[in-house]
Order: C-alpha cells, then sequence, then structure tokens
C-alpha cells in the first residue's frame, strides 16, 4: 500500500464494502416493509450494522479487516460531464418519498459510524466510493472482497486478488472476461448514470432524447477494432470511458485517496459498547465480538 515518503510499499488484505449501495437497500427494504414516507433511524442504523457485521464475519478470515466507503457529495465526472446522474434528481422529484428526511437519516448515520466504528472510514472530497476502491484495486496485492452488487467493478477483477460478492444477489460475482466487459460497457454507456451509448448526444438523458440503437453486429464489430468508428462515435467512446473506466479516475485524485487511506484510523474499539447502549442497539450489543 501507498505509504508516503517510505521506499517500501505495504499491502494489507481487505473487505472493502460499498457502503452508499448497503445503506440505500437497507432503507429502502426498511420502507418497503413498513410502507412509510419516512425514515425511522433505529431501525435503519440497526439494519445497516448487521449488514456490516454479516459481511465481515463471511469474509474476515481470508480477506482481513472492512474499510467503509461512500461517495463524496460532490463528484469529478459531474465536472467532467455535467449530466452525470442528473436524471436521478429528476426522478426523486416525481417519488412521493421524503428524501430530506431520508438524506438526513444517512447522513446523520454516516457521520456516526466514521466516529464510532473500528474500521477505516473512507470518504474523499471529489471521488465516488467506486473510484476508491478502484484505487485501492490498484495498489493492493493481498487478497481482496468488494462488497457490492455494481458490476462496474467487474472491470476490477483482471487484478487475480480481487474479488467480488453481491448482497444483493447473495453470491459472488464470477465467470466474466473483464476486458470484454469493460469495452462493451463503454459502447453501450450507462443508463442509470446518464451515460449514453456512443451513438448518442451527451444530453440525451437530460433533454428526453432517444438514443441511437446501438445493435449486437456494431457491438462486436468495434470490440474486434474501432478502425472502422466514425470519428464521432470515437469522441463519444471516450466520453463514455473517461467516466466509467476506473483506470481514467485522475491521477491526482488518486494520491488524494493514497494518502486518506494511510491517514484513516482505524482499530479503535473503545466506543462500540457505549455507541451501541446509547442507540439501544441490544441484539448487536450482545454479538459486540461480531464487530
Amino acid at each position: 500500500m501507498h505509504t508516503g515518503n517510505q521506499p517500501k510499499e505495504e499491502y494489507f488484505k481487505v473487505i472493502i464494502i460499498d457502503m452508499n449501495q448497503i445503506s440505500v437497500a437497507s432503507l429502502m427494504m426498511h420502507l418497503n416493509m413498513t410502507k412509510q414516507k419516512t425514515v425511522d433511524e433505529d431501525m435503519v442504523r440497526h439494519m445497516i450494522l448487521n449488514s456490516v457485521r454479516l459481511y465481515r464475519n463471511m469474509f474476515k478470515e481470508k480477506y482481513g479487516e472492512v474499510v467503509l466507503t461512500y461517495d463524496s457529495r460532490h463528484y469529478w465526472r459531474r465536472d467532467f460531464f455535467p449530466q452525470y446522474k442528473a436524471s436521478r434528481r429528476k426522478s426523486r422529484e416525481k417519488d412521493l418519498k421524503d428524501w430530506d428526511n431520508i438524506f438526513s437519516a444517512l447522513n446523520m448515520i454516516k457521520a456516526e459510524f466514521k466516529e464510532n466504528l473500528p474500521y477505516k472510514y473512507l470518504e474523499v472530497y471529489g471521488a465516488e466510493a467506486d473510484d476508491i476502491i478502484g484505487t485501492l484495486c490498484k495498489k493492493e496485492r493481498e487478497p481482496i472482497m468488494i462488497v457490492s452488487g455494481d458490476k462496474d467493478f467487474i472491470q476490477l477483477h483482471k487484478y487475480n486478488n480481487v474479488h467480488q460478492y453481491s448482497p444483493i444477489v447473495k453470491k459472488h460475482i464470477t465467470g466474466h472476461n473483464p476486458d470484454t466487459y469493460i469495452r462493451t460497457h463503454i459502447l453501450k454507456g450507462d443508463t442509470s448514470d446518464g451515460v449514453p451509448n456512443v451513438l448518442s448526444v451527451d444530453d440525451t438523458f437530460t433533454e428526453g432524447i432517444r438514443q441511437r440503437p446501438l445493435g449486437k453486429k456494431k457491438i462486436e464489430t468495434w470490440l474486434e477494432s474501432m478502425d472502422s468508428m466514425p470519428d464521432e462515435t470515437k469522441r463519444n467512446y471516450q466520453r463514455n470511458e473517461k467516466l466509467i473506466s476506473l483506470d481514467k479516475i485522475p491521477q491526482d485524485l488518486e494520491e488524494q485517496i493514497l494518502s486518506e487511506i494511510d491517514a484513516a484510523p482505524h482499530g479503535d474499539r473503545s466506543k462500540l459498547l457505549n455507541y451501541f447502549i446509547k442507540n439501544r442497539l441490544k441484539e448487536l450489543t450482545e454479538s459486540i465480538g461480531d464487530f
């Protein structure tokens, strides 16, 4: 692992948890069960913590200790491409849920975790959790387990020490060719993130424009060689590659991520019991040795 001015790199086994996915999944499960529009913070806190406990117990023996990764409120990708994830805001505006209450609860719980849990906590200005996870996977040589169902991480399977478990389908993500997967993903774009396919203009999703169809034959041809790709399509490929490939994280941001990984405290368990008692986490208190 990156160690500042030290001449020798150090590496460590790690379970990297995509906390945005875990937190939102717990919250949505809670809202679906209760049919409420607002959040019971105690229940959501318990659900998220129980998930962390579960994955730590599943993987600690082989992959070491937990690292919690979060998105920053500001993304470098939005500076590069203002349409990035812009449609998500529009979707929330049409939703009947109290999103101010939801984000307030998640941000409060996140701050509590940073202060009280005995794990490295990483939230780097300008970075998404993907950037932190991608940077770690590039640098580490020991076994890594990514706990996330995000298929963007399939590109990181090119590193032999990297493995991935999806909490959504409750199984390991395997069987993909990382190089073919990422290049196909770049060609197709990512609708959920507001990234059009390579035949479509930048503001396709923000302006409600229909994407130009990208057929299987063209994908196969361009996977074989991009020589026949028109200039405008090549430009769009480069746009998508910058947004989707974790090899394209800005170097200064990677350096900042590595610096903060080194500086992040971990292993202080002194606050854990009081935190559990204060928040009436009785069941988890009985299993405190699992944290």
